[in-house]
Order: structure tokens, then C-alpha cells, then sequence
């Protein structure tokens, strides 16, 4: 019985997932669906000339950067401060934006889902 609850607790909607392209895909269908949009305005309009410093940055920075695409993803806590932020592929690039992003508040996000997940696929022209 006891393993039958825990399944179930698994399978629940709204627990946090554990496995990176599932919480890609939240984040992509969380940003489709209603109010989305516009919380993606709000957050880059906020963040995209620091986001695009911050990826400068680390390209300078490093010897022999690897810029590989790579995508971001995150949970946004209701005050805006960020949670779980992981990216893939884990380049030196992708590290170091990681180590700046991570800390930063982006705007309040919509009241549901809590906490919002967002993602951000970066792809580096040369």
C-alpha cells in the first residue's frame, strides 16, 4: 500500500520533476499557455541587455570558450528569486552564465504554477 501512495505521489501534477527535458517541457508549455507571453516580455525586457553582458562576459573570459547551445532552465519563486537552475549541455559557457543567472531576480512571476518554470535555449553565433 505504502509503495502504491509514493507511485501516486510521483505521477501528482504540480510536484516539482526531477528530469531536465521534463522540466523543459513544463516550461515551454507553461510559457504557451495564458499569461505566458507576457510574463516572458516582462522577465526579458528586465533581464536580455544583462543576460547578453553576462554571456559576453563569460566568452571573454575564458581561454578557449565552447559555445555549444545550450539551454537554461529554472523555477522563478513568487518574490522572483530563482531556484533549481540548470543548464545543458554544461559547457565552460553555459557554467559560467549558470554562475551569474543563478542569482539574479527576475519579476514576479503569475501566481500559478508555483513556482514558474522558465527556460532559455542560447545559441551563440560566431
Amino acid at each position: 500500500m505504502t509503495s502504491l501512495l509514493f507511485l501516486a505521489l510521483l505521477s501528482t501534477p504540480g510536484l516539482p520533476a526531477d528530469d531536465f527535458s521534463t522540466r523543459v517541457q513544463q516550461a515551454k508549455l507553461t510559457e504557451a499557455a495564458k499569461g505566458g507571453s507576457e510574463y516572458q516580455k516582462a522577465m526579458w525586457a528586465a533581464i536580455g541587455d544583462r543576460t547578453t553582458d553576462a554571456l559576453k562576459a563569460c566568452i571573454t573570459s575564458l581561454p578557449k570558450p565552447n559555445k555549444t547551445p545550450f539551454t537554461l532552465v529554472a523555477e522563478v519563486h513568487p518574490d522572483g528569486s530563482l531556484g533549481r537552475v540548470e543548464v545543458r549541455a554544461p559547457t565552460d559557457v553555459a557554467t559560467c552564465l549558470l554562475s551569474s543567472f543563478a542569482n539574479w531576480k527576475l519579476p514576479a512571476p503569475p501566481a500559478s504554477p508555483a513556482p514558474y518554470p522558465i527556460e532559455v535555449d542560447f545559441t551563440i553565433e560566431p
